[in-house]
């Protein structure tokens, strides 16, 4: 058999392998070394295919298709530094949980540290951020077929989340005849071919999957005076769990992420004010759960809050906590465990922290004058999100004045990339969330988090439903205004204006663009969008404004409660 032949065997196995563990998305970026792999994809009728040319937003992209789908995603490059521009979606995909498959391409052993093109050292190159790892040997018919997919299947079965990394070197001749032809090497796997299960089903008992228990004394302990903190968690758990919550009585500080409606809104305001901290300190029980919070005063408050017990709970190994309670690391779904821990109808404990949220609403509308800002953005968010749609928020202080200014809809699907929290792929992620759902989308994010990804515009020129992009245009990282600095110093190290317009930058990537002045002209201009029904590019929507308001306001707006 040649060679040109039994590479797309192999390739044609493995990626067969994929879709027995529930892969339907694969994402591709070009290259000649993964040819056999690029093939065997796009023939393959099981699977969605999507392109990019940048591999680093492809990385993003499959990431944001596996926050969406809730399936595991794979995806294709080629050798040398193509599978290096990987690494930051691993990185956050080892963070946030969410199931990657690399399938990196590599020249075969007798190429590498020699000076061949394209060659550098791949196996094990993702350390442990990819918590699986499996190195293929060059394709040979001397393997069995039947070695291949139980090597692919243990991998696959183990990868519980985060990324698995698996390295396939193949030897050229890359291309030549394309037709049918008789393959007894992959026709020795009989009838798996026409099933849809793996070759090799991995089970684990209870011991080792740690099976879900019942705290023994959660009965005495939802008696008491308890705080639910909801960080990151899948959208339909969080309407559940602030029912939960409601019903026991306890106050629940919602993330931006938490997907709860956030109960007691304005939380990084009022989490300033004295009252509500005294409130606060008499809880007997913090249970948090989900990781990534964002706002700093939440943290501050986890960081000096000392109850007779705290719980974390969330499927996540690790212990997620970065002020290390002492207490319990209980690793778990989210919804099965409140099953399995029911509440008992309460009168609240802490109704005085309504009056604190009424407070920072009041002084947050005194604040905010009617001028497009970003502050005013974030705080009226609410108006601008597609009915039944998808909102992504950006990193720095674009979601934290989300977290502190604005109460999102129980239930409303929000993402984001919080587990590293970089501005990297966070345009390609937003791309992969309205792929896997095809939902209208609305994305905000930073200038220079637009910059930093600006090829992934290339990703929403043919959309089936509407999008907005909205990008914040504050001349640099604002973030780093809050930073005690000399101001000469911020502005060249740190904030890093760029004068730029993203006018040329939606042009040259064939997307609508708009740049309204005030916000009556912002709600209208992508309300507008909202309605319309036809497919194509999405919207991108610049906001230029005053480079200090948002973090000038924020401040102030913290540090006025503070003194209420």
């Amino acid at each position: 058999m040649l060679s040109t032949q039994f590479n797309r065997s192999w390739a044609k196995v493995l990626i067969e392998t994929l879709t027995r563990h529930g892969v339907r998305h694969i994402c591709i970026a070009p290259g000649s070394r993964s040819t056999p792999l690029t093939l065997a994809a796009s023939m393959h009728p099981a699977l969605i295919c999507h392109t990019h040319f940048d591999e680093r937003g492809l990385g993003h992209l499959a990431l944001g298709l596996a926050k969406a789908s809730r399936q595991p995603v794979a995806v294709i490059v080629t050798s040398g530094t193509a599978a290096a521009n990987l690494y930051p979606a691993i990185i956050e995909a080892s963070l946030t949980g969410e199931k990657l498959i690399m399938l990196t391409a590599d020249r075969p052993p007798e190429l590498i540290d020699c000076g061949a093109n394209q060659a550098i050292r791949q196996p094990g190159m993702f350390s442990d951020f990819a918590g699986q790892r499996l190195d293929l040997p060059r394709p040979t018919p001397d393997i069995p077929a039947r070695w291949l997919v139980c090597a692919l299947d243990q991998v696959l079965s183990t990868a519980h989340h985060g990324a698995a990394h698996v390295n396939c070197p193949f030897a050229e001749p890359l291309y030549g005849q394309d037709e049918a032809i008789s393959d007894e090497w992959s026709l020795a796997l009989g009838d798996w071919w026409d099933s849809e299960q793996p070759w090799l089903t991995m089970a684990w008992d209870d011991a080792h999957a740690g099976a879900l228990t019942t705290q023994a004394d959660w009965g005495q302990w939802r008696q008491r005076k308890g705080v639910i903190i909801a960080g990151r968690i899948p959208v339909e758990q969080g309407a559940r769990l602030a029912a939960w919550a409601e019903q026991l009585g306890w106050p629940l500080i919602g993330d931006v992420l938490s997907q709860t409606g956030q109960p007691l809104p304005f939380a990084d305001v009022w989490l300033a004010h004295p009252g509500a901290q005294r409130l606060l300190q008499q809880a007997e029980l913090v249970i948090q759960f989900g990781g990534s919070l964002t706002g700093k005063r939440l943290l501050q408050w986890l960081e000096q809050c000392r109850p007779q017990a705290f719980w974390l709970v969330d499927p996540l190994p690790g212990r997620l906590d970065p002020a290390h309670h002492q207490g319990r690391r209980i690793v778990a779904p989210i919804s099965p465990w409140l099953e399995r821990h029911p509440a008992i109808r309460q009168v609240p404990w802490a109704a005085g922290l309504t009056e604190s949220v009424a407070l920072a609403r009041r002084h947050i509308a005194l604040k905010l004058a009617d001028h497009l800002g970003e502050a005013q953005v974030a705080h009226r968010l609410n108006e601008l999100l597609p009915p039944e749609g998808r909102v992504f928020i950006g990193n720095s202080l674009t979601v934290r004045l989300v977290d502190a200014l604005v109460q999102l809809p129980v239930g409303y699907p929000v993402y984001g990339n919080r587990g590293a929290s970089g501005i990297d792929g966070l345009l390609s992620t937003a791309a992969g969330v309205l792929r896997a759902e095809n939902k209208p989308l609305l994305v905000v994010v930073g200038d220079l988090s637009a910059l930093y990804d600006l090829n992934a515009l290339a990703l929403f020129r043919h959309s089936i439903v509407p999008v907005v992009i909205v990008v914040i245009n504050n001349e640099g990282g604002q973030i780093f205004s809050l930073l005690p600095t000399a101001e000469s110093v911020r502005e060249r190290f740190y904030v890093m204006p760029q004068q730029v317009e993203f006018r040329h930058a939606a042009a040259l990537f064939g997307l609508h663009y708009r740049q309204p002045r005030d916000m009556a002209a912002l709600s209208a201009c992508i309300n507008q969008v909202w309605r319309q029904t036809a497919a194509g590019a999405a919207t991108l929507v610049e906001l230029n404004v005053d480079p200090h308001e948002g973090a000038e306001v924020f401040r102030q707006l913290v540090a006025g409660m503070a003194e209420l």
